[in-house]
C-alpha cells in the first residue's frame, strides 16, 4: 500500500566543485544525473564502493514512471476501501501477531508509547504483515522520481538515503526491492526513514526490515513516535450522532473540546455518554450524517502524517481499533455518493465557484469536503461535507 508522504526535506550539503542547484538537478541527460548523485554521495561521507555499486543499478524505469501517474485506489469512497482492506484475513493474522510478539510489541510500546495495534494495522495494510513487500527495484524507482522533475525534492535526499543503507551493509542493492516511490520493508518506510529510526531489534547486528520482525515492530513504533504520538491517548472512537446535530462543525479542521460534543448529544457507540474532558476532537463523518461517525483525538493526526490520504488514515486508524477489540461500526445508511467522473465534475464546477480544491483529480479530500460543506451552506442544505448527485445536480 503506497503512502503518498508530504516530507519537509532538506539537502544540507557541500559538493566540490558541484553547487546545490547542480545537485538537486533533475531531468537531462541521464548519466549526467547519475554524475550528480556520485558526487553528492561522496560528499556525503558514503565509500565509494558503496555508491558505485548502487550506481550500477540505476536506471530509468517506465513502469515507476507510469505508476506515479495513475494512482486513483483513494477515489474509493470509505467504506468500499475499508470493507476491503479491514477484512477477516487481516484481522485474524494481525491478532495472531499481536500473540506472537506480545513480547517485542510491549517492549516498544513502554520506549515509545505507541500501542501494539497501531503499529500492526501499518504493517497488515502496508504489506500483509510482510507477506507482499513489492518487487520493483528501489535503487531504479527512486533514481527515476529524482530525475523526473514532478518531486525531485522528495525523492532525491530517499536516493541518497538509499545508497546509505548500501553503505551501512543492511541490504545489498539486489535485496532493496519494494514498491514502486522507493518504500522498502513489512512497514514500507522510505530510505531516510529507515536510516533515521531502523533499529536491530532482535540483536543480529544488522538492520534488515525486509526480513527480521522484531527490526520492523522496533523500527516503525519509534518512527510513529517520531511524528508525535501521544501515548496513553486515544486515535479514534465510532460515535452516535443526534439527528439535530450542527451539521457543519463535523469537519477535521475543527477541533473541540470532547466536553463540547458531549454537550451537543454525541454519544459512545453503544450509546453510553462520552467523558465531559477537555480532550480535543474532531468529529468525522466519512460518508456524510447518514453514514458512520468517528471522533478522532490528536493522535489520528499521526495516520494523516503516515499517509495525507483521509480514506487510508481513516482505514488504518479503524482498523487499529479492531486490532484492540472494539467491535465493526455500523456502516449506517449513507445516501449513495459521486464515482470518479461525477466527483471530477463536482471538482470543476466548484473551482468555477472560486473554490480551491486542492485539483481535479477525483478524490475527496478535505479541501473538496470543505467546499461542499460551502455550498451546502449556501444552498440550505444540512453542510456534512458529503456530496451527493443531488447537489452536483443544484451546482
Amino acid at each position: 500500500m503506497l503512502r503518498a508522504r508530504r516530507l519537509a526535506l532538506t539537502l544540507t550539503l557541500l559538493l566540490s566543485g558541484t553547487s546545490l542547484a547542480a545537485a538537486q538537478q533533475c531531468g537531462g541527460d541521464f548519466s549526467q544525473f547519475l554524475d550528480g548523485v556520485r558526487a553528492e554521495g561522496l560528499a556525503k561521507g558514503l565509500s565509494p564502493a558503496a555508491v558505485d555499486t548502487a550506481l550500477a543499478g540505476m536506471r530509468i524505469d517506465q513502469k515507476v514512471l507510469a505508476a506515479d501517474r495513475a494512482q486513483g485506489v483513494f477515489a474509493q469512497d470509505w467504506q468500499q476501501f475499508a470493507t476491503r482492506m479491514v477484512n477477516g484475513h487481516r484481522l485474524t493474522q494481525g491478532k495472531a501477531n499481536l500473540q506472537k510478539y506480545a513480547s517485542v510489541l510491549a517492549q516498544v510500546e513502554a520506549e515509545t508509547g505507541v500501542p501494539g495495534p497501531v503499529i500492526a494495522a501499518f504493517w497488515g495494510l502496508e504489506t500483509d504483515y510482510g507477506a507482499v513487500l513489492g518487487n520493483f527495484d528501489t535503487l531504479a524507482a527512486l533514481a527515476t522520481l529524482a530525475h523526473d522533475c514532478r518531486r525531485p525534492e522528495l525523492f532525491r535526499p530517499h536516493l541518497i538515503g538509499a545508497i546509505e543503507i548500501v553503505d551501512r551493509g543492511y541490504l545489498t542493492p539486489s535485496e532493496m526491492k519494494g514498491a514502486w516511490a522507493g518504500e522498502i520493508g513489512q512497514t514500507q518506510l522510505l530510505p531516510e526513514e529507515y536510516i533515521a529510526f531502523g533499529t536491530d531489534g532482535d540483536g543480529n547486528g544488522r538492520v534488515d526490515l525486509r526480513k527480521d520482525a522484531a527490526d520492523v515492530l522496533v523500527t516503525t513504533g519509534k518512527y510513529i513516535q517520531s511524528l508525535g504520538w501521544r501515548g496513553g491517548e486515544p486515535w479514534l472512537e465510532a460515535v452516535r450522532v443526534p439527528a439535530a446535530f450542527p451539521w457543519d462543525r463535523a469537519a477535521l479542521v475543527n477541533k473541540e473540546p470532547r466536553s463540547s460534543f458531549a454537550a451537543l448529544g454525541v454519544a459512545k457507540a453503544d450509546g453510553s455518554p462520552l467523558p465531559a474532558d477537555e480532550l480535543p476532537a474532531a468529529l468525522i463523518l466519512p460518508m456524510g450524517r447518514g453514514g458512520p461517525a468517528f471522533l478522532a483525538y490528536p493522535n489520528f493526526d499521526i495516520y494523516l502524517k503516515w499517509n495525507k490520504s483521509l480514506v487510508y488514515s481513516l482505514t488504518a486508524a479503524y482498523f487499529s481499533t479492531r486490532l484492540a477489540g472494539v467491535p465493526p461500526i455500523d456502516m449506517g445508511h449513507p445516501q449513495p455518493g459521486l464515482d470518479l467522473d461525477q466527483t471530477k465534475r463536482l471538482q470543476q464546477r466548484l473551482v468555477e465557484l472560486g473554490h480551491d480544491v486542492g485539483g481535479v483529480d477525483g478524490i475527496l479530500g478535505e479541501n473538496t469536503r470543505s467546499a461542499v460543506r460551502r455550498e451546502q451552506q449556501r444552498l440550505g442544505l444540512p453542510a456534512d461535507g458529503w456530496p451527493t448527485r443531488d447537489l452536483l445536480s443544484a451546482l
